[in-house]
């Protein structure tokens, strides 16, 4: 098979997305031509994008900067800008913002002499865009972001208008205009599901759209998004790129609909991927999500362990920490946490993420006038975004602050739409904390026959999904003095476990085999409906049977 045969064939494997046959015909090609000048600057292009879609970025920079010599010698600007683009972009994914921005500005500079409206500008505006992003100057970001679209509606360029749209879109949510975001967003996704952009904007344009949906708690379209996303990296099983961001969304997921084991192996999948494409930020959420998991389950050393990964990573997993210390007695650091969080994060989106938390840790500290006004504040804007999600969130909030104030009237009515909203988004462990709120509120009316179902159907529902400190709450509540069916045997054995014994310890001062101390930890898990020994030793103290 000749040169020309392969480039063929490369072509056609590159249009119909499988990116390995694309990249390694291309690479023989190139090695037959060695000869010669090697693969012209078109080829270049493909081999540079397969090889980014199949993750091996290295390769990825080679090629373009071989693509971008040849533009340059051969006096080609447009083309050269384009590979500078191109160069710029992956390296700024890749953690190499210094190099990517020297790129960024030889693009700039290579255009800046050539006449006339050209469409590669408006690919240079997304840099500008991101300068924007970066010193917090959102109404200049979106004055950035309408322009791209105008650039690329002008020069009939799909990626472009999707990308720009994207911006426009994100920009819009961050200044607290979420409907008018959302349909920029939808209209983005058009493009894609037409079918009209690139792989890696098609990409991008998904991944940007399901970050925006989950920010703002919009859970109807990010599970939509998130299905169509998976499709779409199933028909392209060797990409690495996208395949990420996929993981974690559908960890989320996972997560609202309490399928906790399940979520746990996305997140770690995520982290996995993001490795491999040395992308630490995103693998910093991915371990942040996975602490959160973990601190629901009950597994607090875990969790810890989780959100100091994703600190390292350089992400701060927030509000999901301040409610870990306030799990393991830490209020007053917990508290000091959120005054921080709360004086430092001002735009609406980012607030919306830490208010609930929020709410929670301040009245863990008996701040229940300060919880009541962050309460308020969930409230403004929950009404203000529409979705779901914050609705929920802020009638949990609501609740909880009345019931601080021992006023079950106002609590009533709003731990029920609670309970309605998070029913209606499949979120069981949500149902079930908005069950033990209507619990509390009608104990305080003197129903005590309906506090004690509520409570106990929320206590069975967080013993089915293993919302170890959860269940223990409402046990209190419920006053079952509970040692959760052991017997005098397995508490032995718990008690030896909480006190830090090892299982050939415990064989030892029990005079038992190894063999049988496993099984009656075994046992002991089953009963207590805890996943591990730290939960089980979690139960003990919480239920004084040390």
């Amino acid at each position: 098979m000749g040169i020309v045969d392969d480039l063929q064939r490369a072509r056609v494997a590159f249009e119909r997305r499988d990116w390995a046959t694309a990249y390694e015909t291309l690479t023989t090609a190139d090695a037959e031509a060695a000869g010669g000048a090697g693969l012209g600057a078109d080829e270049l292009m493909t081999l540079g994008m397969a090889a980014f879609l199949l993750g091996d970025m290295d390769a990825c920079i080679r090629a373009l900067q071989r693509g971008y010599r040849q533009r340059i010698d051969s006096g080609e600007v447009l083309g050269a800008v384009r590979f500078a683009y191109w160069l710029a972009r992956v390296h700024i994914g890749r953690g190499e913002g210094a190099v990517g921005s020297g790129w960024a500005a030889r693009a700039e500079r290579l255009l800046a002499d050539h006449p006339g409206d050209v469409v590669e500008r408006g690919y240079l505006l997304i840099y500008d865009f991101f300068r924007c992003l970066e010193r917090g100057n959102f109404a200049g970001a979106l004055a950035v972001g309408e322009e791209i679209v105008s650039v690329g509606r002008r020069h009939g360029d799909a990626d472009l208008v999707a990308q720009g749209l994207v911006c426009k879109g994100r920009m819009l949510i961050y200044s607290g205009h979420v409907p008018e975001g959302l349909a920029a967003l939808d209209e983005a996704m058009v493009g894609v599901a037409a079918g009209e952009l690139s792989t890696v904007f098609a990409g991008t344009v998904y991944c940007a759209m399901i970050e925006g949906c989950q920010e703002v708690l919009d859970f109807e379209r990010v599970s939509t998004w998130t299905a169509a996303l998976t499709r779409w990296c199933d028909t392209q099983p060797d990409l690495v790129p996208f395949t990420g961001q996929c993981a974690v969304h559908r960890g989320q997921i996972l997560r609202l609909h309490a399928a906790y084991p399940e979520a746990l192996a996305e997140f770690e999948e995520a982290c996995r991927r993001y490795a491999a494409l040395g992308s630490t930020t995103a693998a910093g959420l991915a371990m942040g999500e996975r602490g959160d998991v973990l601190r629901i389950r009950g597994d607090y050393a875990a969790a810890e362990a989780s959100y100091d990964e994703a600190a390292r990573y350089g992400y701060e997993a927030q509000p999901g920490r301040a409610l870990l210390l306030v799990a393991r007695g830490r209020v007053p650091a917990a508290v000091s946490a959120v005054r921080r969080l709360l004086a430092e994060t001002m735009d609406p989106v980012h607030r919306s993420r830490l208010l609930a938390g929020a709410v929670e840790v301040l009245l863990a500290g008996d701040e229940v006038r300060d919880a009541e006004e962050v309460a308020i504040q969930l409230s403004a804007i929950s009404e203000s975004f529409g979705c779901a999600g914050l609705r929920a969130s802020a009638a949990y909030c609501q609740a909880l602050v009345a019931l601080a104030a021992e006023d079950p009237q106002r609590a009533l009515p709003a731990a029920r739409a609670a309970a309605q909203l998070w029913g209606e988004l499949r979120a069981p462990y949500e149902v079930a904390r908005a069950k033990v709120l209507v619990g509390r509120a009608v104990r305080l009316l003197g129903d005590e026959d309906s506090a004690t179902a509520e409570l106990t159907a929320a206590c069975r529902t967080f013993a089915e999904l293993g919302a170890v400190p959860a269940r223990f709450e409402v046990e209190r509540l419920i006053g079952r003095a509970t040692t959760g069916g052991l017997t005098g045997r397995e508490l032995e054995v718990l008690k030896l476990v909480a006190a830090g014994n090892s299982n050939t310890e415990i064989a030892r001062r029990l005079v038992l085999s190894d063999k049988t101390v496993a099984r009656h930890l075994t046992n002991i898990f089953t009963k207590l409906a805890v996943p591990s020994r730290t939960a089980a030793a979690a139960y003990a103290r919480d239920h004084d049977l040390l």
